[in-house]
């Protein structure tokens, strides 16, 4: 890939106040991100009333169980259906992020983990070869993906497949062993839990560009010369690490 087009040109002092104006930009942003996290922090919670059991690597857990003694539980719904053989690429990008973070999230009370539809034995094997640690658990057996707006009806999904325009799915489909009906029955959510007492709450849900925060190299690509430079989305660049060609 070249660096294509004109830029502007310009002295040091030139980009100095240019940058400085930016500079009270940037702070602004950030003190909204302050408050927005403080008015996330204060939503409603929501008390989960139904029975959830997941296939885990310790065996069948409820999803009391997994906040493994800690009291917040934040859950990334990985898409990866019972019709896949492989874990969706923009997934597997985040997770690129979020593995080595798991440690210090465990710091601050907080149990992280993803959990998706295909079988356990399907997600280790997958989890084997990107050689990731963060855990994983299959929802295989309840409709917790369902409930928590990670698995779409074929009713949902009948106008956009019968469109004329499916963009990138087609082929995100191919790399994930299905067609774009199963690959879409899956969707990316992150869910936050608390539990207080024994009562598990639903506490925050957010999915789409909700979800770049799991993504670290978008943040660090907005920030290089020309960003993140993905023009055309219905060519989606992103791919596994392992599948990426050398420079």
């Amino acid at each position: 890939m070249k660096f294509m087009g004109d830029h502007k040109v310009g002295t040091r002092e030139e980009y100095r106040a240019a940058r400085d104006e930016l500079l009270e930009q940037e702070k602004e942003l950030t003190r909204a991100g302050d408050e927005l996290a403080k008015r996330r922090r204060e939503l409603p919670w929501v008390p989960i009333e139904k029975d959830y059991e997941f296939d885990t690597d310790t065996g069948r857990r409820t999803l009391a169980q997994l906040f493994d003694g800690r009291s917040q539980l934040l859950v990334y719904h990985f898409m990866f259906g019972p019709q896949y053989t492989a874990g969706c690429p923009v997934c597997s990008s985040g997770a690129d992020t979020y593995n080595g973070a798991v440690p210090h999230l465990n710091a601050r009370d907080a149990t992280f983990l993803c959990v998706s539809r295909a079988p356990l034995e399907r997600l280790r094997a997958y989890k084997q070869r990107m050689e990731w640690s963060f855990p994983w658990v299959s929802a295989a057996r309840s409709d917790f993906n369902l409930d928590f707006g990670a698995t779409h009806t074929d009713d949902e999904l009948r106008q956009f497949l019968e469109s004329d325009d499916l963009g990138p799915v087609p082929g995100l489909a191919a790399q994930c062993g299905t067609d774009p009906a199963g690959y879409l029955a899956e969707g990316p959510v992150f869910n936050s839990f608390a539990i207080s007492d024994g009562v598990v709450y639903h506490t925050y849900s957010t999915g789409a560009r909700g979800l770049e925060f799991l993504m670290g190299f978008y943040g660090i690509l907005d920030r290089a010369p020309i960003g993140r430079n993905e023009g055309d989305l219905s060519e989606m660049w992103i791919r596994r690490h392992d599948e990426y060609a050398s420079p």
